[in-house]
């Protein structure tokens, strides 16, 4: 008995010794392998490209991941890339990274930052800049393939490696399902993403079960009216005054039609009317942005807009044929669903390889939308794993804490992450992970 018990004991701590072998060469090589991640990431944020035109970004992601030893198409759904690394028999893993970038002007104060202008698919010129992270997403993408390649002793299977389009258009990865990404390449068994959080502490990874992205839909209401002098606005229909009572009837929907228990919102983003002061103009535009957790509240959400814009339309006397008009939906995307299954097989790696303090467990700020959605939500579905690396040091944190002032979110102009600590804590996450999933027995 007791010689079993020591031989147990020894292959417990074999397993572990190799665990952490392993561990601290894969942390070596990505190490090693940084400078020219580095370089990389800088030439993806000098350069960002809007959604849908970003040849240069694909083109150049599609180099790389040749490099690291995929094959390679391109303009799957567009600008789309999609890389394939065979390696025997086993599972097949889609990992995805997005490529766009957002129409903003850089004010970080980087070395190498954004100084980039570019015209967008509507014709409209704007300066651009990787206010999101799909840089860092994107580096990860490259040092996880150029990691993987190494260790194909390690896995079984079939990788294919996603540079998805226009993420922050919510049309890419729809466009690239129906450009045939599954019947044209190896239909995945799971689906991996990562996205770099500039509100969460560099090295920390945060993996939840269930909801992590809400669903959206832009909508667009165009609301008529009566052209007229502004001294004379009997003599017309003010669309800004419709408008404005569409604007404020839309804020009953979630405080009096959707419970309490459903998270829910309806946000005008945009109101635009007229050219000048004194002209009561025939035409106001609203803008919306629309989100929930499920279907049911979504479809009881759209509804309500159209509901309250066309009737409001009608207390103002418009006539029947020229009620204010709700678009259907621009942009849209269903929630994103984690698979519990999958997360607590990741969350077991993740705490293995990195220690337990490094799981962020906290509730989701705000509800953000993600079209990742669009690679699981098929038939049948394909379970998904999606995961935040923590962008900004303690120390970044603690010197804002002590001025009073806040690290900068996505979306704003003053959007910076720390490179180095996102990039090498992205590609080690993605590759155990991977590991986890076509490592074999």
């Amino acid at each position: 008995m007791m010689n079993r018990f020591y031989y147990v004991l020894s292959w417990i701590c074999l397993l572990a010794y190799q665990s952490c072998v392993f561990s601290t060469d894969l942390s070596a090589d990505i190490e090693t392998d940084y400078n020219y991640l580095d370089s990389l990431f800088k030439h993806f944020h000098s350069n960002p490209e809007l959604s849908f035109v970003e040849y240069k970004t694909s083109a150049r992601l599609a180099e790389e991941l040749r490099r690291a030893g995929a094959v390679v198409t391109e303009q799957v759904g567009g600008t789309g890339v999609v890389g394939i690394l065979e390696n025997g028999p086993g599972p097949t893993v889609l990992v995805r990274a997005d490529m766009d970038a957002l129409p903003l002007e850089e004010k970080s104060g980087l070395a190498y930052a954004s100084r980039v202008t570019q015209t967008d698919i509507d014709g409209k010129k704007f300066p651009v800049m990787h206010a999101c992270g799909h840089d860092v997403n994107m580096t990860s993408l490259v040092g996880f393939a150029r990691q993987i390649q190494k260790r194909r002793d390690d896995w079984s299977g079939t990788l294919v490696l996603i540079g998805q389009p226009a993420e922050e258009r919510l049309g890419g990865a729809r466009k690239m399902i129906e450009d045939g990404l599954y019947e044209r390449f190896p239909r995945p068994d799971y689906a991996l993403a990562l996205h770099v959080a500039s509100l969460m502490e560099a090295g920390k990874l945060r993996l939840e079960p269930g909801i992590t992205y809400s669903s959206s839909d832009s909508i667009d209401i165009i609301v008529p009216g009566v052209g007229a002098h502004g001294a004379a606005p009997q003599l017309g229909k003010d669309p800004v005054v419709i408008a404005s009572q569409i604007v404020m009837a839309l804020q009953t929907i979630v405080a009096r039609e959707v419970s309490p228990f459903d998270p829910a919102v309806v946000t005008v983003g945009s109101f635009h009317s007229g050219t000048k002061h004194n002209i009561i103009s025939d035409q106001a535009k609203l803008q919306l942005t629309v989100r929930s957790n499920d279907a049911e509240v979504r479809d009881k959400l759209l509804a309500a807009i159209k509901r309250i814009a066309e009737n409001i339309g009608r207390v103002a006397g418009l006539p029947e044929d020229n009620l204010p008009l709700v678009t259907p939906p621009l942009a849209s995307t269903p929630p994103t669903m984690n698979d519990p299954v999958l997360v607590k097989r990741l969350s077991g790696v993740f705490e293995q390889s990195f220690g337990e303090d490094v799981m962020v467990r906290r509730p989701r700020i705000g509800m953000g939308a993600e079209d990742f959605a669009y690679f699981l939500n098929v038939d049948p579905p394909v379970p998904g794993a999606y995961f935040s690396v923590g962008g900004t040091t303690r120390e970044a944190f603690l010197e804002a804490q002590e001025k009073g002032e806040r690290i900068a979110g996505h979306h704003s102009p003053l959007f910076k992450i720390h490179p180095k600590s996102s990039i090498t804590r992205g590609v080690h996450a993605m590759t155990v992970a991977v590991l986890e999933l076509m490592g074999g027995d």
